[in-house]
């Protein structure tokens, strides 16, 4: 059995504990545990502005500044459609970054099933005009991805 698999039993199925080593975008990070094994980890329940985006850029410093070099403990929740595993990222403990990223206007819930806890915090920076809810209707990222998908010239 691999050292992997072992760390991965230890902890459980659904935990992985880590250091966050690289942030991609405001919901994308990744992680490598003892093990030297890296995931690359899709925060649950939120989706952020793609870097395109206006407040694409904010998102992710703030999850730099939130995670990126610290230890933390991800809560597996599955997989996307794409095969991407979507986690609760805790640092220390019980900090989870999704909420700064709600509370500072930074991020929408999940277009499909959101989470209630995460939508009384968005709608809240919303009610508030904060970050990206200062715009009367800004593009959620889904949307602004199925828009770029549809700008690319097919193949025949």
């Amino acid at each position: 059995m691999s050292a992997v698999v072992v760390s991965f039993m230890a902890l459980g199925h659904d935990e992985i504990s880590g250091k966050v080593v690289s942030v991609i975008d405001g919901n994308t990070l990744e992680v490598i545990d003892e093990a030297n094994e890296t995931y690359r980890i899709l925060l649950h329940g939120i989706d952020c502005p793609e870097l395109e985006q206006e407040y694409g850029a904010k998102a992710k410093k703030l999850l730099e500044k939130l995670v990126l070099e610290k230890e933390v403990q991800v809560r597996i929740q599955g997989k996307d459609r794409w095969g991407n595993r979507l986690g609760i990222i805790l640092v220390k403990g019980d900090k989870d970054p999704r909420m700064d990223l709600l509370k500072e206007g930074l991020a929408w819930t999940s277009e499909k099933n959101p989470i209630q806890e995460l939508e009384v915090v968005k709608e809240k920076a919303r009610e508030n005009s904060v970050g990206l809810w200062k715009s009367e209707n800004p593009t959620p990222p889904w949307i602004f991805r199925r828009q770029q998908t549809m700008l690319q010239p097919k193949s025949s």
